[in-house]
């Protein structure tokens, strides 16, 4: 039995995520407070509601915060691979929330659709503005985490979400101050949600697949059967499992049929098999157990 371990953390790059989360999310509470003043005092009814948006992102926003704090724990005897899913779940939470919200934002833009008000779209402009400027701010400072962990990924697409919302209140805004167009607001809605709609479904796909404990796409079993099996000295490759513990662990296990050799022998053999692993598929947690044709049936895939 080989039993082969490779950890990679990053806890300062964990401990800046969350300090920017923390502030986007303070960003976000405030930007709410002052958009439902600003939507009571021009009638705005997109601005109510770009503010409801707004809390959202808040809440998910809190949620990744809390995520990143329990994924930062240290393993324990209850819990042996820590809490690093925790990530994971918020990325559900806040994808299905996005994609809540679009749905109410369809209904929204039916109901202005057939029913527009008269609404003070100078109003709209100046506190859209305000608002655009500090979810630019917000999506800026997570924009670097957002493409390494899908926890942060969920919610700066929350706030990429509010940028165009922000961007479609003040369009609208401008052409129902100088043109009276009020239709326009709601068509710039729908337009959005069909995006955020698209990018929440994706992350969805994702969470989904890491908390299935699914095959991470670019694992192909039978390639990586054929390149192991290639290896001088193992016969035979069965009863392999491959998941995802969270974004950046992937984890491989795996019965490797040898020869007659030494315990040092097949050391030498499982460096081998996990520098292979990790260079061309990025399995960085690989346990193998070395055998000498113990298991019937040798199937590549068994429960």
């Amino acid at each position: 039995m080989s039993s082969n371990h490779h950890h990679m953390h990053n806890h300062s790059e964990s401990n800046t995520s969350a300090t920017r989360l923390f502030i986007t999310m303070a960003l976000n509470f405030l930007i709410t407070l002052f958009e439902i003043i600003g939507g009571i005092l021009s009638g705005s009814l997109s601005l109510i509601s770009d503010a409801l948006h707004n809390f959202s992102d808040g809440i998910a926003i809190l949620i990744s915060y809390i995520a990143i704090k329990l994924g930062a724990r240290p393993v324990t005897e209850q819990y042996t691979f820590g809490l690093k899913r925790a990530e994971i779940f918020a990325a559900v939470i806040n994808s299905g929330t996005l994609i809540a919200i679009c749905l109410y934002l369809f209904k929204e833009a039916y109901n202005r659709l057939t029913t527009p008000e008269p609404i003070s779209g100078g109003m709209m402009i100046i506190v859209a503005s305000i608002g655009l400027l500090a979810n630019v701010i917000g999506a800026a400072l997570l924009r670097k985490g957002s493409q390494k962990n899908i926890n942060i990924r969920s919610a700066y697409l929350h706030l990429i979400s509010d940028v165009a919302s922000s961007v479609a209140v003040i369009i609208g805004g401008i052409f129902i101050y100088f043109y009276s167009i009020y239709w326009i607001d709601p068509l710039l809605t729908v337009l959005i949600s069909i995006w955020v709609l698209k990018e929440s479904f994706e992350i969805l796909k994702d969470a989904t697949n890491v908390l299935m404990m699914g095959t991470p796409k670019n694992a192909s079993m039978v390639n990586i059967q054929k390149e192991l099996e290639a290896v001088k000295g193992v016969k035979n490759i069965h009863h392999v499992h491959i998941w995802r513990l969270n974004e950046q662990t992937i984890h491989f296990e795996a019965h490797i049929e040898v020869d007659e050799m030494s315990v040092s022998e097949t050391t030498k053999l499982g460096i081998i098999i996990e520098e292979k692993l990790n260079k061309k598929y990025q399995i960085n947690h690989v346990t193998l157990q070395f055998e000498c044709d113990k298991c019937d049936p040798k199937t590549l895939i068994s429960s």
